[in-house]
């Protein structure tokens, strides 16, 4: 079995496949202040709520954009698992080319997730991360990551309006039943899932104009991606959760293959 971890900058993502089959997966909260040996604990845990044990586990694959936990997490592995895993970077075979100008700067997660939507989708393809960050990762059709964008997530954008302002309060993130909101909270709610629709509803539009993109598939992923489908689900050719775990398990198979 593997297992394969996507570390965020609010969750770590969690997977445990049984060859190309994804028999369990969790989500808890990044805490860079635990031990090796509190996520080992919490893994085994989850693994056995699963009926998996450490010992069923052969190998592990690993993706990070908090470097002040990837120590901590490798040596888990290592100390539980009994084997180092295998770490997402640029210099890997992902499957895909980054045509980026410095590659060492292109965060894992968005090496994971474009690879993974270009194998699993084919290309050109343009995903869309909602996490911490909303990411933009385009793929053309010979499979070269051309770039993209970054922007603030939805919870971020939502916790910094919340604590740069007075009486603002914090909110339950669904979608309003008008775009015009006629209480604060409707507001905000209206301001934030429909204002975010549209920025993801032009930057898809400027995207799909380009040449090398022309007729390109939308993925969407992260934790937040089905609210935005939710609110116009014609943005998005595919809803896919599960897309960063199953990056892992597909680039590990290929460096596997590759050694």
């Amino acid at each position: 079995m593997l297992l394969a971890m996507d570390i965020g900058n609010t969750n770590v993502k969690i997977g445990v496949f049984d060859g190309d089959k994804v028999v369990a997966s969790w989500r808890m909260s990044t805490k860079a202040y635990r031990t090796a040996d509190e996520y080992g604990m919490v893994l085994y845990d989850l693994l056995r709520q699963q009926g998996v044990k450490f010992a069923d586990i052969s190998d592990a694959a690993l993706s990070s954009v908090a470097p002040a936990l990837n120590y901590t997490i490798e040596h888990m592995c290592q100390y539980y698992i009994g084997k180092k895993p295998l770490i997402v970077n640029h210099l890997l075979d992902t499957g895909i080319e980054i045509k980026y100008d410095h590659p060492s700067e292109l965060g894992a997660d968005r090496i994971v997730g474009a690879a993974a939507a270009f194998h699993f989708y084919g290309g050109p393809v343009i995903e869309v991360d909602f996490g911490s960050a909303t990411t933009f990762n385009l793929v053309n059709g010979k499979g070269e990551f051309i770039g993209g964008a970054i922007a603030p997530g939805i919870m971020t954008a939502t916790e910094s309006l919340v604590n740069t302002t007075a009486k603002l309060p914090r909110i339950e993130l669904t979608t309003p039943d008008d775009i015009v909101g006629t209480n604060t909270r409707a507001c905000m709610q209206s301001g934030i899932i429909f204002g975010y629709t549209g920025l993801v509803k032009y930057m898809l539009e400027k995207y799909r104009a380009l040449d090398e993109m022309s007729g390109a598939k939308v993925v969407a992923t992260g934790g937040l991606s089905e609210i935005v489908a939710s609110t116009e689900s014609e943005l998005f050719d595919v809803v896919d959760r599960a897309l960063a775990l199953k990056g892992l398990k597909y680039i590990f198979d290929r460096n596997q293959t590759k050694e």
